[in-house]
């Protein structure tokens, strides 16, 4: 008997040493040896260490050897499976800068370090992590504006919408090139339209008046609201307003273009008001705390973008309308006619916890197809603003079609209810268990040569 049970240690011990063997035996790097120092690290700190680090998307560091090493195997999981880094985007249809995930060599590279034990190398050649500005994705900006004051964000599993204004004062008029969002509560904030508020000289005295942060009601009139926040003039009027210069959404990082695209000029004084900052329903009590990025131009921008909204709440209707039956799997689609050639800067995909996948593309006169983007597996945890390498020239006459399938079955582990219930635009609620089938399109009248012209800042 106990011969048998000998017998039978031995060979489990067999099998066990050669897992290793087995799960690698199709890694051509298995008959090396793999290091950190050598082959790992360059991989995670241009592929990882961006949203991993202090102030950034990702839940925990992954910068030095230990940070890593702890974590090898969830590692080598994710990026096997291809979940991290996460890119939704289909780069065999599409594709825009700074474009995230591994080639297959890479993932090769971490799955034979892992299966060799995850070895350090030679500790004195790690190289250096790159250096990133702390509290930013774009570099180090020229000013950073705050809340006033943190928002409560009470713990009673409802989405809570803000109107916030956050007040700026520069020693002249200037001219900016970027506005980028930081949020401070990563887990709750779904998103935010950032809009800028400027006077002219003498026209507001007092900026401390009205209330910094109101709860957002659509039956509150713009005027009623503006009071409230002493936003007005000192006169009652209407200060200036340059809508959509900052907005975010889970995953997203802001857009910087080439300096002469995009940015606006800034008068001395103002608020940035941030509209419709949303968060998301939370069983305990918390608070948020965000700022703002400014960073500043040199000259005044050639050429200011535009932007369209496509579906929900925008310049073109959802055919049918957005009703996602309970136990079903639905496709909506909505489409626009150019009215003129324009060239396209970034695309913003956007929908809820039912969407399943999305594509979007132009078809011209001519009959030409366009690719423009294809989201094969919806993540609403990652939602990207999508920049084209070169401007992508749209002909005068062409219709861009975008076609979105929600899942609203128990299929899909995101559908917020158990069972499923009918889900349906209910007014242009932005609610997180509501949804939305939303494409918006960031574009410049078109200029001769566009086309060639690199959107790398």
């Amino acid at each position: 008997m106990h011969h048998r049970i000998a017998l039978i240690f031995i060979i489990l011990l067999g099998s066990l040493s050669s897992c290793t063997w087995y799960e690698g035996r199709n890694n051509p790097y298995m008959d090396e040896e793999i290091t950190f120092s050598e082959n790992i690290a360059p991989i995670i700190h241009q592929n990882c260490t961006p949203c991993h680090r202090p102030g950034e998307a990702g839940p925990f560091k992954l910068i030095s050897y230990h940070d890593v090493s702890k974590r090898s195997k969830m590692i080598r999981e994710v990026v096997e499976t291809k979940y991290m880094p996460p890119w939704p985007a289909d780069k065999n249809y599409s594709h825009f800068l700074n474009e995230w995930g591994l080639s297959d060599d890479e993932i090769q590279l971490i799955q034979a370090w892992v299966l060799q034990g995850s070895k350090i190398g030679d500790e004195n050649s790690i190289p250096s992590p790159p250096i990133y500005t702390e509290g930013s994705m774009l570099g180090d900006p020229d000013l950073i504006l705050k809340m006033v004051e943190p928002y409560h964000i009470e713990g009673n599993n409802t989405d809570q919408f803000m109107v916030v204004k956050i007040p700026y004062e520069l020693e002249r008029d200037t001219f900016i090139s970027a506005i980028e969002f930081v949020p401070d509560n990563r887990k709750l904030l779904h998103h935010v339209n950032g809009h800028v508020v400027q006077y002219d000289e003498g026209k507001k005295e007092d900026f401390s008046n009205g209330k910094n942060s109101v709860k957002y009601d659509r039956s509150i009139s713009q005027h009623l609201l503006y009071m409230e926040m002493g936003i007005l003039n000192d006169d009652g009027t209407y200060p200036y307003l340059t809508s959509s210069v900052v907005n975010y959404l889970p995953g997203s990082v802001n857009t910087r273009y080439p300096d002469g695209i995009g940015g606006i000029s800034l008068k001395k004084k103002g608020f940035i008001l941030l509209k419709d900052i949303h968060f998301g329903p939370t069983p305990i009590d918390t608070s948020d705390q965000s700022s703002i990025n400014l960073f500043f131009a040199e000259k005044k921008p050639e050429r200011p973008v535009l932007e369209i909204l496509l579906g929900t709440l925008g310049a073109t209707k959802v055919n049918p309308a957005l009703i996602i039956p309970a136990n079903e799997i639905k496709t909506f689609s909505t489409q626009w006619e150019v009215p003129y050639t324009i060239s396209i800067l970034t695309l913003n995909p956007h929908m809820h916890l039912l969407g399943k996948s999305m594509i979007a593309y132009a078809v011209t006169p001519e009959k030409d197809t366009l690719n423009l983007i294809s989201i094969p597996k919806w993540n609403f945890r990652w939602q990207f603003f999508y920049t084209f390498p070169k401007m992508v020239k749209i002909p005068v006459g062409s219709v861009i079609y975008v076609s979105a399938t929600f899942d609203n079955t128990l299929d899909n582990p995101e559908n917020p209810f158990n069972p499923p219930r009918t889900i349906r635009e209910r007014n242009g609620s932005m609610g997180t268990t509501d949804e939305m089938f939303q494409f918006i399109i960031t574009y410049l009248p078109y200029k001769e040569g566009d086309e060639h012209i690199s959107l790398q800042p």
